[in-house]
């Protein structure tokens, strides 16, 4: 038996993707919320961890800073043997980014058909890769995207309004040093400034 943890932040589509799981023999469910995944998770003790990455609480500003969301659900983790495999769409290169940087061993299109999401969990249970060929150019996009992980944890927080102040706080750092993570973003985005390199990321899919 095949012991699935589902993490969704949408009450009905987790219990809608629940009811898919239940109808394999194989495959026992349980689910939570992407706030209370890292400790459910660890007490469950799934064999695959299946992660919709496209929730705010798996890659926003808090996941981010906090070291939650992907990041807290990443393989080997503490006391947890899973692997993690994330629900994902090819238009948001920089969510998949952050799932291979927690070391997701499965990536499923959230267009694909149902039975797709059941094989993927039964490779993934193996230890196997697997990876929808409708995410490979997302994937591309991906590796093209110019800014570093804690460049993305900054511009995150302050595409959602944080002052420089906040933006230090709430990831240990100076003040100038958050200045200069907004001057290296701007010049690497080809921004003319903060909100200019905001609206540049978040149009291509990088936030």
């Amino acid at each position: 038996m095949i012991r699935v943890h589902l993490v969704h932040d949408t009450r009905l589509l987790r219990s809608a993707l629940r009811a898919l799981l239940s109808t394999a023999c194989d495959i026992e469910t349980t689910a939570s919320s992407w706030r209370n995944a890292p400790s459910t998770t660890r007490a469950l003790r799934p064999h695959v961890c299946v992660a919709d990455v496209d929730c705010p609480g798996a890659v926003g500003s808090s996941a981010l800073a906090d070291g939650t969301g992907l990041a807290g659900l990443a393989p080997g983790r503490g006391d947890t043997a899973h692997e993690l495999l994330v629900l994902a769409n090819a238009d948001r290169p920089g969510c998949l980014r952050q799932a291979y940087e927690a070391r997701a061993l499965g990536y499923v299109d959230k267009n694909a058909p149902p039975d797709r999401l059941l094989a993927a969990i039964r490779r993934v249970a193996k230890g196997e890769r697997f990876i929808d060929e409708t995410l490979g150019f997302g994937f591309l996009q991906a590796a093209e995207i110019p800014l570093t992980k804690r460049e993305l944890s900054v511009l995150t927080l302050a595409a959602e309004g944080a002052t420089v102040g906040d933006i230090a706080r709430r990831l240990h750092l100076s003040h100038g040093t958050v200045r200069n993570y907004m001057a290296a973003i701007t010049r690497k985005t080809g921004a003319r400034n903060r909100v200019d390199a905001i609206r540049i990321s978040q149009g291509a899919g990088w936030l």
